[in-house]
């Protein structure tokens, strides 16, 4: 069977063989007329080539070979399909062969520049050194430049060019502050306060045209010409915005008017604002408001005050005149030279007393030409207008329709829309630029909603509402500061300095006191620094300090003092709200916090609280505290009850030095013995004192030295009197470390000098480290 398959499969192969052949046969033919096409086609392409002179054209496109180039000898390309191949595979090799050179080219420059890494590294710091040198002396620079253009800024002023002067109104509460300024405006804000007071920061411009009016009679009377453009009124809560309006220490404040009530005289918040006025010497004018209340006063609207004392009774002179005397006393007793001001024959040295009425407008006229004539007369040089911006920040608003605006006073340049202004907030310096810049209509305050006027670029001094991105977080009070665009560096130099007045006060407040004592808080970098120094004179140490509304976060920084002293773990606000999570993180912490509107309010608050926990911290260290006192036995008669087996020991004493108190611990020598710790006299303890009758049935628990009295001893259980002392021992308080520390700490105010004297005597006796 197999011989007959392989019979029968062998003409099969043959027959394939003849197959192939047949086909091979007809691709080579195939092929060969491809060739020859080909062949055809690259002929008629060298045709066109030669026909077209190739060298003409590069020259017309201005691609001509240079004459010194190589000329490279055509060859001609093989015929056929393998020409463009072996074209591709030349142009790989010629790819493949520049990019090993080049390679090798970048190893040997590795080679021959090798650095080791560490002087990379050395470079690079160096560089960043460099690079920090260069950014000091940039700084440096730009300091420099600033403080030469402000100096010639100060040269370039001129009396011909004043700016309106800005004017403070303090004064205690209650004393008309706001209606006097409603008086002199023709408005009525008063109406929109809470309580009458002044709730917020409000700036009033008086133009040349409404000063001249009011004044009426009195400037031809005078001879007084009004060159200031107007008049700037700051309204204040009592006198926190004239802490505000600072410049780096220094006022932005021309002039202020200090309001008196002549019928309540002088009032604390009227001594702190002179104080205040003195410290920054800035000059003042004391407007004696309310005449009006006199008995028998009878009304000259909007007079002089000149003509409308004469149209009065001779009993009201005399009642004007008694308490004007007494208002100019108490102000002597202050240290200030006043005088009525038509009696003042030098202003400069004798402060101008205006009585004024702000019901019925009396004296009004008298206290805008005491102002507009002290300014223009005495202190041209601080009204003088130059381009250097001083600004500072009132407050801070957030507006419907214009989200966060910052309320500013323009004390003196320009500020134009479009600038870049630097200002202190609470994560870091604040950049921005100026959008809008709106005021209030003439005669109409920055407090009271109205429609406001937009500018493009303002002169000081003004009150400004300025509108601008990230103005969340500047802090009121804090400068607003404008750098020159062709000073590089001077950014930075402005941040530093914007920056600068927070720092300080924070770094100050912590340093002064180790890091101990109360957490402040204020709503503004002015009222910070009025808060911080009221503490200081009340000698409260302060931890940390911020601004703004108290919130959680400030409340577990204040918790920290449990540590270290509990009672200092308190909050004093002045004049800013607790949040709702910082009421409950300070139940749960056992924070106390304290706010008030009024800075005295607040002392009083943290002086009653401090109160109550040294009564309780005595109540606890009674014990522990040990006051120093010899005693003796009065006499061997006077021993009632010898003690001994749990009895206590009824005797007279007589305190021979320092002061016996109840629950003193007594001891007495033991005569002949040393204490092995020490080397010193040993002493044997007897018991503390349970009561002391100096007459029968009337106990006390002090006894001074030089009295006597019965005094029960609750004695140790085997000391018994006769066995280890008698009456010819002295009876000693026993003093420890730990009695010593608990008196200087709880009681020192309680020890008399003597008192001091017998303590370190003892202190020496026990040997007392």
């Amino acid at each position: 069977d197999d011989e007959r398959d392989c019979e029968v499969g062998t003409p099969d192969k043959g027959a394939g063989r003849a197959a192939a052949a047949e086909e091979a046969a007809e691709e080579e033919a195939e092929a060969a007329a491809e060739a020859e096409k080909e062949d055809e086609a690259e002929g008629e392409e060298e045709d066109d080539w030669d026909a077209l002179d190739v060298d003409a054209a590069l020259e017309a496109k201005g691609l001509a070979p240079s004459d010194d180039s190589e000329e490279e000898e055509f060859v001609q390309a093989p015929a056929g399909g393998l020409s463009s191949k072996l074209e591709a595979l030349q142009e790989e090799s010629r790819k493949a062969r520049e990019e090993a050179e080049r390679a090798a080219r970048e190893k040997l420059d590795r080679l021959y520049n090798f650095t080791p890494k560490e002087e990379e590294e050395e470079e690079e710091e160096s560089g960043e050194d460099s690079s920090e040198d260069e950014d000091e002396a940039g700084k440096a620079a730009a300091r420099l430049e600033r403080e030469a253009r402000t100096k010639a800024a100060m040269a370039a002023r001129t009396p011909d060019r004043l700016r309106s002067p800005i004017c403070c109104i303090m004064g205690h509460v209650d004393t008309g502050k706001t209606k006097l300024l409603d008086n002199i405006r023709r408005t009525n804000v008063q109406d929109g306060e809470a309580g009458g007071i002044t709730q917020q920061i409000g700036a009033s411009f008086f133009p040349n045209e409404t000063l001249c009016d009011r004044m009426g009679s009195l400037l031809a009377k005078n001879k007084v010409a009004v060159r200031v453009p107007g008049l700037l009124i700051i309204d204040t809560p009592g006198h926190e915005s004239f802490s505000n309006l600072r410049s780096r220490g220094s006022s932005l404040c021309d002039i202020a008017i200090l309001v008196i009530d002549i019928m309540h005289g002088l009032e604390p918040q009227t001594i702190e604002s002179m104080n205040m006025l003195r410290a920054k010497q800035t000059p003042f004018v004391i407007a004696l408001n309310k005449v009006d209340r006199l008995y028998g006063w009878s009304e000259a609207k909007d007079r002089p005050f000149i003509e409308a004392i004469e149209e009065q009774d001779d009993g009201v002179k005399r009642e004007f005149e008694s308490r004007a005397s007494a208002i100019l006393l108490s102000i002597a007793e202050q240290g200030l030279n006043a005088q009525l001001y038509y009696r003042n024959k030098d202003p400069r040295e004798y402060i101008s007393l205006v009585p004024t009425s702000a019901h019925t407008g009396e004296g009004v006229a008298d206290i805008l030409m005491n102002l507009v004539g002290m300014t223009q007369k005495m202190f041209v040089d601080r009204i003088m207008w130059t381009p250097m911006v001083q600004c500072t920040v009132l407050e801070v608003k957030v507006i419907e329709g214009l989200g966060a605006t910052a309320d500013v006073i323009l004390a003196n340049g320009t500020l134009k829309r479009g600038d870049r202004i630097v200002m202190c907030g609470f994560g870091g310096p604040v950049v921005t630029r100026v959008r809008d810049l709106l005021t209030p209509r003439p005669l109409r305050e920055l407090r009271v909603k109205a429609d406001y006027l937009h500018h493009q670029e303002i002169d000081g001094a003004a009150g400004i509402k300025i509108c601008a991105n990230h103005l969340e977080n500047v802090v009121a009070g804090s400068a607003c500061l404008v750098p020159f665009k062709d000073v590089p560096y001077d950014l930075e130099v402005l941040k530093e300095d914007a920056m600068g007045d927070l720092n300080k006060l924070a770094k100050a407040a912590s340093e002064v006191n180790g890091g101990l004592g109360v957490y402040a808080m204020a709503s503004t970098l002015g009222s910070l620094e009025a808060l911080l120094e009221f503490l200081k004179t009340s000698k409260i140490p302060v931890s940390a300090v911020n601004i703004g509304p108290i919130h959680k976060k400030d409340v577990i920084k204040a918790s920290i003092m449990h540590e270290f002293k509990p009672e200092y773990a308190t909050i004093l606000a002045f004049d800013v709200p607790l949040t709702k999570e910082g009421e409950l993180q300070a139940k749960e912490s056992q924070v106390k916090v304290f706010t008030a509107e009024i800075i005295y309010h607040l002392f009083d608050q943290f002086t009653k609280y401090m109160a109550d926990v040294r009564l309780e911290q005595q109540a606890k260290a009674a014990t522990t505290a040990v006051y120093p006192a010899i005693c003796k036995v009065s006499s061997p008669d006077h021993v009632w009850c010898r003690g001994g087996g749990g009895d206590p020991i009824l005797l007279g004493l007589a305190v021979q030095e320092g002061t016996l108190k109840k629950g003193t611990p007594l001891c007495v020598e033991r005569r002949g013995q040393k204490d092995p710790e020490t080397g010193l006299q040993a002493y044997l303890d007897i018991g503390r004192v349970v009561s002391m009758e100096p007459e029968k049935g009337k106990q006390v628990d002090v006894l001074k030295a030089g009295k006597s009295a019965a005094v029960k001893i609750d004695a140790v259980t085997s000391i018994q009197y006769g066995r280890q002392f008698d009456h010819t021992y002295p009876l000693y308080a026993r003093v420890t470390r730990r009695s010593i520390d608990a008196i200087k700490e709880f009681f020192k105010e309680d020890l008399s000098k003597d008192d001091w004297a017998l303590l370190l005597k003892l202190k020496k006796q026990y040997g007392v480290i």
